[in-house]
């Protein structure tokens, strides 16, 4: 089972996710977001310290599909947070940081849909209960910046594929999530 738990920052989508999960035996946690400054690595470090004992973490955002396997333990949930930290990461993994300006979000976007349609796959064929945290970024005004416009529209045609193949989608606002599909 596929589930997609989207929302805004900060409204309670990853105690939701949890929540979801929160009788699984075991669950392998998929971290997606790599240290790149001392905030970070406390932020990181907080959710290592919150998590439960029984969880096991992978911290990686790449070949996601050597994680979900068809040979996963149906007992064993699988978290994956977040997606959009997923596409961040590849956007800049893709293009040369020092010339965004100059990014052909074309050619970016196709590299997205590569890791997400793999993504996808992998989940549909894995045995486990799978839940992927997103975020809803489409919801505020259009951005000044190239970057964040391009950003946005990936990240809504990445959550709408997603939705798309999930079996359940929860959209989670002040920290109620709200079954959507």
């Amino acid at each position: 089972m596929m589930i997609l738990v989207t929302g805004g920052a900060r409204c309670g989508k990853s105690r939701h996710a949890e929540s979801l999960i929160s009788q699984s035996p075991r669950v392998c946690y998929i971290a997606t977001s790599p240290i790149f400054d001392a905030e970070m690595a406390q932020r990181i470090q907080h959710h290592r310290d919150s998590r439960p004992a029984h969880w096991h973490t992978e911290e990686r955002w790449q070949n996601l599909a050597e994680i979900i396997t068809p040979q996963n333990d149906p007992n064993e949930a699988i978290l994956l947070e977040c997606i959009t930290t997923l596409i961040t990461n590849i956007l800049f993994a893709s293009g040369n940081e020092e010339e965004i300006e100059r990014w052909d979000f074309s050619v970016l976007e196709k590299q997205v849909d590569i890791e997400i349609d793999a993504l996808i796959t992998a989940c549909k064929q894995c045995p486990s209960p799978i839940v992927l945290v997103t975020n809803e970024v489409g919801m505020g005004i259009v951005p000044e910046n190239r970057l964040a416009r391009h950003f946005r529209d990936i990240a809504g045609r990445v959550n709408q594929k997603l939705a798309q193949a999930a079996d359940d989608v929860w959209l989670v606002v002040s920290g109620i999530g709200v079954k959507i599909k």
